[in-house]
């Protein structure tokens, strides 16, 4: 990936400190969100699978802490617990029942399996690689039209 400048980075940050808190905080939290859907959006395009819990658990949240705003995205939960071996595969291992309970293994009761692994099918790191122009772009136009919202006149980027 190539390096990516954001000009205009101090003018608007100065900007942003003349603004009221609450105001501030409102704004860059809806601008980071903007940005945050860019990779949630490429996230679920890449999942593996067209439909279920893993594609569903995909979401954006956002708070705010000691004057700095933050926006994650997350995936798995109780939705889907198992998101991080989709993401990163699984090396070969074994499944042992819990508190020495049998396992039903091709209809037999077995002790333990072993299991062979699984490929790697990444999704979210993907979309990090793939959307930062696209999450800037939304994170500039929310600023901007949160802005217009509070009668603040923000003139649009030139086109390239």
């Amino acid at each position: 990936m190539a390096d990516e400048t954001i000009a205009g980075g101090r003018e608007l940050d100065a900007f942003l400190q003349q603004l009221p808190v609450k105001v501030e905080r409102n704004i860059l939290r809806a601008a980071l969100r903007a940005g945050a859907n860019e990779f949630k959006e490429g996230a679920k395009q890449g999942v593996p699978v067209d439909e279920g819990d893993l594609k569903a658990s995909i979401r954006v949240t956002t708070s705010a802490r000691r004057g700095t705003v933050y926006a994650r995205l997350r995936v798995g939960g109780k939705r889907a617990p198992h998101a991080h071996l989709v993401e990163f595969g699984t090396k070969p291992h074994k499944i042992t029942p819990k508190k020495q309970h049998a396992l039903l293994f091709n209809g037999r009761v077995v002790r333990e399996v072993n299991h062979p692994g699984a490929k790697a099918q990444p999704f979210m790191r993907p979309a990090a690689d793939s959307r930062p122009p696209a999450a800037a772009a939304a994170v500039g136009a929310k600023i901007r039209e949160r802005l217009t919202k509070e009668n603040i006149n923000v003139r649009a980027p030139e086109d390239a």
